[in-house]
C-alpha cells in the first residue's frame, strides 16, 4: 500500500531513505535544513565506501591508546574535549563500558552485515538507476601498517581472508607506487580489492536529480522542524520553521527521522533519549591535475593505520581529486551544529600529515579544508527503525547513528527503513544469527496494523 512519508534530514541518509522509499513505491517529502542537500555531514567526508572495514571506535584498547593520543597534540586521531553536558558524560560511560572485546565483536558482526547489503544496493542502485557520475570507483582499499606486530595483529583479524590480501612493503609500494615515499617507515598492508569509493555530495545530488523525476518527491528547503509532538500514539503533524521566519502547520502520515545529531531534539518530548555524540572530524580536498603521475598521488584508496588518516582518489569525468579525511573530536561546543566551525590547529596538523605522506601529490596548503559532525552511538551500529520505547508513535521510524559510516552503511539503511514501512520481509543475509536483527531485534518489526 502507498504510503506518504516525510523525512526529515537532507544528508546522504535522508536521501538514500528517500530514493528506497520513491523504489518501493511511495511518496516522499524531504524537509531539509539548507538550501542545497548534503550540506552538512555528507559535504566533504572521506569518500570511502569500506564495506569490509566497518569495526566500531569502541574496543578494548582504546580507552588506553585515547591517554597517549591526549598527549600527541593536534596530530592526535582522537581529542576529547570535555564539557559540562550530562548527556556527553552519559555517552561516554556507555562508549567506555562498550569497549571490551565481546561488545566489539558482536558490534562489528551487526555493522558488516549491514555494511555487504549496502553495498548490493549501491550496486542495484548505481547500475539500474542511471544516477550518472559521482565519482563511483572499485579500485580496493589498502590499509599500511608502520609496526609488523600491529600488521600481524591486523592480517589475523581480517573478517574476510578471502578477500583481504596480506602483503608486505615491496608488494604495497607495487600496487600502489605513490607510497614510495613511505618506504623506509612501511611493514606493510592489508589489501581489499572489493572495496569502493566515491564522493558522497555528488551522490547525494544524483540521487535527488533522479527523485525530481519520480514525480513522487518534494523537498522542502531551508527549513528546520520544531521538536515533535504526537497525540492518540500517532504524529498528525510537524511543526515547520523556514529561515525566512515564516512557520507552519504540515501533515504527515509516517515519519523518517534521518538528521543526524538533531533527531535526539526532535524526539526529545515523545519521551524518547537517542544516546548520540557529534563527532567532529576533518577532511582535506586537493585538486589534482589530469597528468599527475602514478608516483605523487594515490589512485587506490588508502589508510593509514598509525596515523588514522584516510586517502581517497575522487575522479569523476570532469575533474580528478584526493580526499584526506582523519581525527575525531569529542564533546567540542559549536555555536551553530547546523554550520560546525573549523579548528586550524587540527586542519594545519592534517596539512602536514598528508603533506609528509604524499609530498608530490600537491601543496596541500591550497587544498580545501571542511568540518562535519558525525553522529555516533556508543557502540557503533546506527539506530534504525521504530523506537524502542513503550508508546512511541506507530508512525515515527528513526535512521540515524551511523558515525564516520554513513555514506558505506546509506543505501543498505534506506532499504531497510523502505523495506519495513512497505511490510517486506528483511533479506535473508540480515535475519540470522550474530546479524543486525539478532541484536537489534525489534528495530525493523514491521509497525502493528491499524
Amino acid at each position: 500500500m502507498q504510503r506518504h512519508v516525510t523525512v526529515i534530514g537532507g544528508g546522504v541518509i535522508g536521501l538514500a531513505s528517500a530514493h528506497a522509499l520513491v523504489r518501493a513505491g511511495h511518496c516522499v517529502t524531504l524537509i531539509d535544513a539548507h538550501a542545497e542537500v548534503a550540506s552538512e555531514t555528507s559535504h566533504a567526508n572521506g569518500g570511502q565506501l569500506s564495506y569490509r572495514y566497518v569495526a566500531p571506535l569502541a574496543d578494548s584498547g582504546v580507552p588506553r591508546q585515547a591517554i597517549k593520543w591526549l598527549l600527541a597534540g593536534n596530530e592526535a586521531p582522537l581529542k576529547l574535549r570535555p564539557n559540562l553536558d550530562p548527556a556527553q558524560w552519559r555517552w561516554m560511560a556507555r562508549f567506555v563500558a562498550a569497549c571490551n572485546h565481546h561488545t566489539h565483536q558482536a558490534s562489528a558482526a551487526q555493522m558488516l552485515s549491514l555494511a555487504l547489503h549496502s553495498q548490493a544496493i549501491m550496486s542495484e542502485w548505481r547500475t539500474r538507476d542511471a544516477l550518472g557520475d559521482f565519482a563511483w570507483q572499485q579500485r580496493g582499499k589498502l590499509v599500511i601498517h608502520r609496526d609488523p606486530k600491529v600488521l600481524d595483529k591486523a592480517a589475523a583479524a581480517r573478517v574476510a581472508p578471502q578477500d583481504q590480501q596480506v602483503l608486505d612493503a615491496r608488494q604495497c609500494i607495487a600496487l600502489e607506487p605513490s607510497l614510495t615515499h613511505q618506504q623506509a617507515h612501511l611493514s606493510g598492508g592489508i589489501f581489499s580489492a572489493s572495496d569502493e569509493t566515491a564522493d558522497c555530495h555528488a551522490f547525494c545530488q544524483a540521487l535527488e536529480r533522479k527523485l525530481q523525476t519520480s514525480g513522487r518527491y518534494t523537498r522542502i528547503a531551508n527549513t528546520r522542524v520544531a521538536p515533535l509532538s504526537a497525540r492518540n500514539g500517532r504524529i498528525a503533524q510537524l511543526e515547520l520553521r523556514h529561515l525566512d521566519g515564516r512557520r507552519e502547520r504540515h501533515a504527515v502520515e509516517e515519519v523518517v527521522i534521518a538528521a543526524g545529531n538533531h533527531a535526539a531534539e526532535l524526539v526529545r518530548p515523545l519521551g524518547i533519549r537517542l544516546s548520540l555524540q557529534p563527532l567532529k572530524g576533518y577532511s582535506l580536498t586537493l585538486a589534482l591535475a589530469a597528468d599527475t603521475p602514478e608516483t605523487a598521488a594515490p589512485h587506490i584508496s588508502v589508510t593509514d593505520s598509525a596515523r588514522k588518516v584516510v586517502y581517497a582518489d575522487l575522479a569523476s569525468s570532469a575533474s580528478r581529486q584526493l580526499r584526506v579525511a582523519a581525527m575525531v573530536d569529542i564533546g567540542q561546543r559549536e555555536r551553530d551544529s547546523f554550520h560546525p566551525e573549523l579548528d586550524e590547529q587540527r586542519i594545519a596538523a592534517l596539512r602536514k600529515l598528508a603533506s609528509d605522506t604524499f609530498p608530490a601529490a600537491g601543496d596541500f596548503a591550497q587544498a580545501t579544508p571542511w568540518a562535519g559532525l558525525r553522529p555516533s552511538t556508543p557502540k557503533g551500529p546506527p539506530i534504525l527503525g521504530r523506537p524502542r520505547q513503550a508508546n512511541s508513535p506507530d508512525n515515527l521510524w528513526l535512521n540515524v547513528g551511523h558515525g564516520s559510516l554513513g555514506f558505506t552503511l546509506a543505501c543498505a539503511s534506506g532499504d531497510l527503513i523502505a523495506r519495513a514501512i512497505s511490510r517486506e520481509a528483511l533479506p535473508s543475509s540480515l535475519s540470522g544469527p550474530g546479524t543486525l536483527t539478532n541484536t537489534l531485534p525489534d528495530a525493523l518489526a514491521a509497525r502493528p496494523g491499524r
